[in-house]
């Protein structure tokens, strides 16, 4: 004898099959493990889902999506909703971006870095740059000056770099080239393994990526104050899935970013920061700091030859690349006057 559903049993499950269909799901790719560089990520995942009461959850990935190289890729094509890459990994993919890698910009702080690069993803130059590739910016990833850790002689000036080979990428590159280092580019996740055979000497990272990738491991030096720049590694998320959300969700997202980079931010402070010299210590790793007239001349060599390479070269391919500079110089300047 056949056996029939109720019409409210059917009504019921009508209702449960709509519901789900209604849920929003978006798969984030990220690489590595979680460190306080995808801290702001993991937080937003958490405010998104409590604001819409689990109806719209970000699926984070390290690495099981994509390489961190082609997330830009991965974006343009949909292969995934949100993700995060490095602007230094492919700087002709998005050469807006380069002009916060340039080296010796004089950026003091995650607030100063995290308000410069609101500022800059709001320019009509870099929306359109991003927007070849699908792509909306939602946040940065702010992190400190980046510094190298290497192993062998300690350079004590940073002429003591020549004929070294680092990693180092955008324009921290170019400093180090411009003191006669050799530099090469490769993603975190490359490093070391790079460091242990020899092929890189040294390293440079912002402090929660070397404990992170361990490059500390096989290190036996660390430049405490040479600070010749960072990498801007931007948060995005596919236009048109972006697009796609409805008004609520939207707003759940983008209005949680805030929260989520101060999350970010006291996380880098009072985190990673604290263990970092503990870190140092337990491995015996030298500290080195440059004097300043060192400095003064590392800055006068590579900051303005830089600065004048990037804007030429993007000038050439279509960038509106001297009123870029101009708007980060100025910004900057704008942000640290009212700190």
């Amino acid at each position: 004898m056949k056996k029939y559903l109720s019409y409210t049993a059917v009504a019921a499950l009508s209702l449960a099959f709509a519901g789900e269909a209604m849920a929003t799901e978006w798969n984030v790719s990220l690489w590595g493990k979680r460190r306080a560089f995808t801290e702001h990520v993991e937080k937003l995942a958490e405010l998104v889902s409590e604001k819409t009461n689990g109806e719209f959850t970000l699926n984070i990935s390290y690495g099981g999506l994509s390489n961190e190289k082609e997330n830009l890729d991965g974006i343009s094509i949909g292969a995934f909703e949100m993700a995060q890459f490095c602007a230094g990994y492919h700087a002709d993919k998005n050469p807006s971006l380069t002009v916060l890698e340039l080296p010796f910009l004089g950026v003091e702080t995650l607030e100063q870095e995290t308000a410069l690069s609101l500022a800059l993803y709001d320019h009509p130059a870099v929306q359109a740059d991003l927007g070849r590739w699908n792509a909306t910016l939602l946040m940065p990833s702010p992190m400190p000056q980046y510094n190298f850790v290497g192993s062998g002689d300690a350079p004590t000036t940073p002429e003591e770099f020549s004929g070294m080979s680092v990693r180092a990428l955008g324009g921290i590159g170019d400093a180090m080239k411009a003191v006669g280092a050799v530099p090469t580019s490769m993603s975190a996740t490359e490093v070391r393994q790079a460091m242990d055979s020899g092929v890189v000497k040294a390293v440079s990272f912002a402090p929660h990526a070397h404990m992170s990738f361990g490059t500390i491991e096989s290190a036996s030096w660390w430049t405490g104050n040479l600070n010749p720049g960072t990498v801007n590694c931007p948060v995005v998320a596919n236009t048109d899935a972006l697009n796609a959300l409805s008004d609520a969700e939207r707003e759940a997202l983008l209005g949680s970013i805030d929260e989520a980079l101060t999350h970010y931010i006291d996380y880098y402070q009072n985190e990673t920061m604290k263990a970092w010299g503990p870190a140092l210590e337990e491995r015996g790793i030298e500290v080195i700091s440059f004097d300043e007239d060192s400095l003064k001349a590392f800055k006068d060599i590579a900051a303005g030859p830089a600065a004048a390479s990037w804007i030429e070269s993007n000038t050439a391919r279509g960038l509106p690349a001297q009123e870029l500079y101009d708007f980060v110089t100025g910004k900057l300047g704008e942000i640290k006057g009212g700190s």
